[in-house]
């Protein structure tokens, strides 16, 4: 499916992620190295001294568990992440196994949770988000299907709606890409990935189904709401998480399940909001 790959230079970042949906559960795991959330990266070093695992479920829009917590190590091969007990291998061509076993944010409740997903078409190659900025976008297996285990909080899924994806850049988000907003949404033929930076007249729009193909999209001049902290959105959404500078949401009508994020990375520089991400985060030692 995918091979491990871990960046070296400081300013540099690498996350994977992956998302599942069934019935009213939705579930969100993110190995990240050169943690994005991180405040203490934000400062310099290694991206490999500051490696993050975020997990979180949600059942009915409401959260049941958050984890993110932040390692001062890792170790990797071709395959497989290894980040504090939680690992993520690539099995082949295919299928993808994510292991948590990790702590719940801020209290410490020991969460663990499988994650099994199998790709449903091809990966598409990587795609530079903003020609001439450093921010690259993987879809290595946008139409999946997966099952997702959480017996702590008794979710059992079996056959969900699952995507994947990679992200990685060379500079600190926020230095050369203010922002972006992000969304999914499956519906029983095709899934539909649009990604829309800020720094952009265009998108970038991945269709997936019995055949996959990525393209420019003009951006998208829709009608916007907000959140609390001013962050534009689509309307009509379950905020999942809301934040000053990131917002979690999704939207289902019975037919399609759509599952989105805004990020605004130059309001993340801001001193005070990197203080208020703090609290959300455990500081782990290395396994």
């Amino acid at each position: 499916m995918n091979a491990v790959q871990v960046p070296e230079r400081e300013g540099s970042y690498r996350w994977y992620y992956a998302d599942a949906v069934c019935e009213d559960i939705t579930a969100v795991c993110i190995f990240m190295v050169g943690s994005l959330f991180s405040t203490r990266y934000a400062r310099g070093g290694s991206p490999r001294a500051h490696a993050a695992v975020n997990f979180a479920v949600y059942r009915g829009g409401e959260r049941l568990a958050w984890v993110l917590s932040e390692y001062p190590a890792l170790q990797f091969t071709d395959s497989s992440l290894r980040i504090g007990g939680s690992t993520l291998t690539y099995l082949d061509a295919r299928r993808l196994e994510l292991v948590v076993d990790e702590r719940t944010a801020i209290f410490g409740r020991r969460l663990q949770a499988r994650f099994e997903l199998q790709a449903l078409c091809a990966p598409l190659a990587p795609v530079t988000l903003v020609e001439g900025l450093s921010h690259r976008w993987h879809p290595i297996a946008p139409r999946a299907v997966a099952k997702v285990s959480v017996p702590s909080l008794g979710v059992e899924l079996e056959g969900a709606h699952a995507y994947h994806d990679g992200n990685d850049g060379d500079v600190p988000l926020g230095t050369d890409l203010r922002g972006w907003e992000w969304e999914r949404s499956h519906d029983r033929e095709q899934t539909v990935v649009t990604y829309r930076p800020w720094d952009s007249a265009e998108g970038i729009r991945v269709v997936a189904g019995a055949a996959s193909r990525a393209e420019r999209v003009p951006a998208d001049a829709a009608v916007r709401s907000t959140t609390g902290w001013g962050l534009e959105v689509t309307p009509a959404v379950e905020l999942l998480e809301s934040s000053p500078f990131y917002a979690r949401h999704q939207a289902h009508d019975g037919r399609r399940h759509t599952l989105g994020e805004v990020a605004d990375f130059t309001r993340f520089r801001s001193p005070w909001i990197r203080w208020m991400a703090r609290l959300r985060t455990r500081m782990e030692r290395a396994a």
